[in-house]
């Protein structure tokens, strides 16, 4: 029955976006992610080298940011956002979900968070992936139009809501992963990671 509800609402959801799709869409001021500090609390950041074009091209992102972020105390962080003005043209998130194992990691285990913000808890999801020997805790989430959000589908209802009501489809996503390493904490270092970037992100990513 739930799921009957879920399709219809989604349904009528699309079809109202759909009304709306050749309205322009409102613009949303923001900062470039590239003015994300590259001190973050007690973690230093180092801008990764840049993605190939045809990479960029494939990511479809108007905007994105690719650092490893490393403490005196604790495995290095590396973090990915990326983000879209508009997803109506067809250039819509590449869920993690996807593109890990596509690069040859498999997830053994899966859970959602809850981390703290200023307004209250957020979810946000958290796979360990393996990969040979090497294993990673990865922790990612969507982020735009005032919300942060874990499950994927969960996002793409309230996008095409949003695009019906707000004429907004503005949004991207934010992946943190971390090496698991002995005597380390991997778990732990991506989450106070996380938990000290959502809010320097409200900016960039609105």
């Amino acid at each position: 029955m739930i799921a009957r509800a879920l399709i219809v609402i989604m349904m009528l959801a699309g079809t109202a976006a759909f009304g709306v799709r050749a309205t322009e869409e409102v613009p949303v001021a923001r900062e470039p992610l590239a003015s994300l500090p590259h001190e973050l609390d007690r973690w230093d950041g180092r801008d990764a080298k840049p993605f190939p074009d045809d990479v960029v091209a494939l990511l479809g992102v108007d905007d994105y940011i690719h650092r490893t972020y490393v403490s005196a105390a604790g495995a290095p962080v590396s973090l990915y956002a990326g983000y879209y003005d508009s997803q109506r043209q067809g250039d819509t998130i590449h869920s993690p979900q996807n593109c890990l194992p596509g690069a040859g990691w498999r997830p053994i285990s899966s859970t959602t968070l809850s981390l703290p913000t200023r307004s209250g808890p957020v979810p946000v999801n958290q796979y360990v992936i393996q990969k040979g020997r090497d294993k990673q805790v990865v922790l990612y989430w969507y982020q735009g139009r005032g919300r942060v959000v874990a499950n994927e589908y969960r996002n793409k209802l309230l996008m095409m809501w949003d695009a019906a009501t707000e004429r907004r489809t503005n949004g991207g996503l934010v992946r943190v992963m971390s090496p698991v390493m002995p005597g380390g904490d991997a778990a732990r270092e991506a989450t106070e990671f996380a938990t000290a970037l959502l809010p320097r992100l409200e900016r960039l990513m609105p």
